[in-house]
């Protein structure tokens, strides 16, 4: 079998360093932030290049509290896109705003910018472009926009890390940056895990305070907050795990460009790099007329593959009361209809991608449906 990702090969590759910072960590009984947390801040706000890293307990809660710092709330809009991971328009909505959705452009699948200016009104607090799969998105013309109308920009780069635009580090242009070290992220820990960065210290310090309960001082409570901590393990994790982040994005690209010269010439789309710009591939999605019928052959192979995500945002039925309907995000739609994830981990070998690929070559089986 070819698993879609393999962390216990990543654990074992590293376990006496792991089991060192966290043995550490139960030696010190640190286990709510703490040293290992601290020092992890430190270190992830230096690989994004930002001043500050607050480190939270999951993605969703990394951008829920980025969108309070800023200073959204009831009666407000934030713009993103209805292709992506159901965290993004869940966080606006928990900050009390109204999400409002722009389509995605059909080579990258990130926000399009073309699309953007159209949707803001008056009420618009922030724009949430994603960096999705670990593709940047096209940030020049965002934030361009952006400060055209004195809205600021808040990332959402949980599938992003060490992405690069033009240079720089997504995470690292906006207002704010979020990021989710759930266990598949590139960067993942050993349980939940998140955190924002962001140039500008007082933001920094209000989502200090905002995901701790608002202390500054013990059991004196500045403002109505929340339990958002990253705990002490998580922390010991990923400041080893962020030690090799770069060596895992190296392979993870290597991999990627195995796929695309053996997939080439198939009625396989692959995915395409923006110019300028690094992509880091979280995952590996190709475009596949009859998706579920190949994810169907390639198990029965032993290829474990993933579907990211077959229903934009605007359809589920948890998000009906946005008001959207079936046609309004064309681009989302078809490839939300198409998208098949492929197995995309640092120590996929190439001959595991020659397997898959030699399997997608060879078409489908007859008798294989949609």
């Amino acid at each position: 079998m070819i698993p879609f990702v393999d962390l216990k090969a990543q654990y074992l590759a590293l376990k006496p360093e792991i089991d060192a910072a966290v043995l550490g960590v139960l030696d010190q009984a640190a286990f709510i932030l703490g040293p290992a947390v601290a020092a992890f801040e430190k270190d992830f706000a230096a690989f994004c290049g930002t001043s500050e890293a607050v480190g939270v307990n999951s993605g969703t809660s990394a951008l829920h509290l980025a969108l309070l710092a800023a200073g959204v709330g009831p009666g407000d809009e934030v713009i993103t896109v209805p292709y992506t991971f159901v965290a993004t328009v869940a966080a606006i909505e928990y900050a009390g705003a109204r999400p409002v959705l722009v389509d995605i452009e059909p080579d990258y699948w990130t926000m399009d910018p073309a699309k953007l200016e159209a949707a803001i009104t008056p009420r618009t607090k922030a724009i949430m472009p994603v960096h999705l799969y670990g593709q940047p998105a096209d940030m020049d013309p965002i934030l361009a926009i952006a400060r055209r109308h004195g809205i600021p920009v808040i990332e959402d780069a949980a599938q992003a890390h060490g992405s690069e635009y033009q240079g720089r580090r997504c995470g690292s242009m906006g207002l704010l940056g979020c990021f989710s070290f759930y266990p598949g992220k590139n960067l993942g820990a050993y349980g939940e895990g998140g955190a924002v960065v962001t140039d500008d210290p007082a933001l920094a310090a209000r989502i200090r305070l905002l995901r701790a309960w608002g202390e500054e001082v013990r059991y004196e409570h500045k403002f109505k907050a929340f339990n958002y901590r990253m705990d002490g393990v998580q922390g010991a994790v990923l400041g080893v795990k962020l030690r090799h982040l770069d060596a895992w994005t190296e392979a993870r690209r290597a991999n990627a460009a195995e796929y695309a010269r053996q997939l080439a010439g198939t009625a396989v789309t692959a995915p395409v790099e923006r110019a300028g710009c690094r992509h880091v591939y979280h995952l590996y999605p190709v475009r596949l007329a009859q998706r579920d019928a190949w994810r169907a052959a390639l198990g029965e192979a032993g290829v474990q593959t993933g579907v990211h995500y077959p229903i934009p945002v605007h359809l589920q039925p948890a998000y009906r009361d946005l008001g959207y309907t079936a046609g309004d995000f064309p681009v989302s739609e078809h490839v939300a209809g198409e998208v098949l994830s492929l197995p995309m981990f640092p120590e996929l070998t190439a001959a595991q991608i020659g397997t898959v690929a030699g399997l997608l070559k060879a078409g489908l089986p007859a008798g294989s449906h949609v």
